[in-house]
């Protein structure tokens, strides 16, 4: 992935440095980070139990980009002895629906913690959110958001505290890739592997699919394509696309995170995009899609598959996935601060 070219998203001043405790300093992220932060993350995951296990191939896809202005929307805090103890960064992508959206995400190494740094530093991303929300898009309402997985009981306390309100509930679902669903009989559907020449025509379909899904959003090619199938970890060999009349009516695409197999031992096939047209649905397409790559990821060597679900999904997918096999691992919580718009 390309760095960021100058002029794109760089513009206004330079953030405020966060309020830290004595003994600590902080000066904006770069991608020569990236190493420093996998090794942080790997020391905290052992405490945090997120269940994500992410290695400086994997930030360096997230955070540079055409997407990210790292330098203005991160942070790094050092200790005394100049390590790595913290990061924070506020990153939003650039398209929306119904509020413009600002994802806060950081950690404090876990022994550097209970002594005001992540208070510090969640202060300066809503700080900062607030910014890039004024800077880019003045004219919608924003929404501020922090990820809380429900083992880190410390973190939420910390958004609770300051005014965070829980928005949302989503579960992270699994299930062993054994005594497999067999394929439904549709007919006049096609289920096929994902090709590359219907790319944009499954991004399409997905910002068809997900118009009534609370904080989603019209992706545009650029952010698909970062986000989604460009990511190193996309299977297009696992990837089916269910076809009504040789167009995509619905999909299910499949990513293997490789740092994940590093840490489990177990190849894991995990549905990050999965959706049907509002027109086909109620015919089974959706289900149709993830049996036929749940028994793909089998015969690939996967060992488990999963995925994330609102709970409150509008479409009934809990219910779908559920009758898939796939049974609840861990849950978290969407906290969240929304912002008027800018010029209100």
């Amino acid at each position: 992935m390309a760095l960021r070219r100058a002029g794109s998203l760089a513009s206004g001043t330079v953030p405020a440095a966060p309020a830290l405790p004595d003994g600590r300093t902080s000066r904006p992220l770069t991608p020569d980070d990236v190493d420093a932060v996998a090794g942080l993350l790997q020391a905290a995951e052992k405490v945090d139990d997120t269940g994500e296990n992410l290695e400086a191939d994997d930030l360096t896809e997230w955070w540079v980009n055409e997407l990210v202005d790292l330098g203005r929307d991160g942070v790094a805090v050092h200790g005394a002895d100049g390590g790595l103890v913290a990061f924070a960064v506020a990153i939003a992508p650039p398209t929306f629906r119904d509020a413009f959206s600002v994802h806060l995400e950081g950690r404090v190494h876990p022994e550097h913690r209970r002594r005001g740094i992540g208070r510090a530093l969640l202060r300066w991303q809503l700080a900062r959110g607030a910014e890039i929300s004024a800077e880019r898009h003045p004219e919608a309402p924003a929404r501020l958001a922090v990820g809380v997985v429900e083992s880190m009981s410390e973190l939420e306390a910390l958004v609770r505290s300051e005014g965070l309100v829980a928005e949302r509930w989503y579960r992270l679902m699994e299930r062993p890739l054994l005594e497999l669903p067999a394929p439904p009989d549709l007919d006049d559907v096609e289920l096929a592997r994902f090709e590359w020449d219907r790319d944009d025509e499954v991004r399409r379909a997905h910002n068809a699919a997900f118009t009534r899904h609370h904080g989603s959003s019209e992706r545009d090619p650029q952010s698909w394509q970062v986000m989604f199938t460009g990511q190193r970890a996309f299977r297009p060999d696992l990837s089916t696309l269910a076809l009504v009349d040789g167009t995509v009516a619905a999909y299910a695409l499949v990513y293997v995170y490789d740092s994940d197999t590093r840490a489990t031992g177990v190849p894991d096939a995990h549905f990050g995009q999965i959706g049907t047209l509002p027109e086909h649905r109620g015919r089974g397409l959706a289900s149709a899609a993830v049996t036929a790559s749940l028994r793909a990821a089998a015969a690939g060597g996967c060992g488990r598959a999963s995925l994330q679900v609102d709970s409150d999904n509008v479409t009934g997918a809990l219910r779908l996935y559920e009758g898939l096999g796939f049974t609840t691992r861990r849950s978290s919580v969407s906290w969240a601060r929304l912002l008027p718009p800018a010029g209100a």
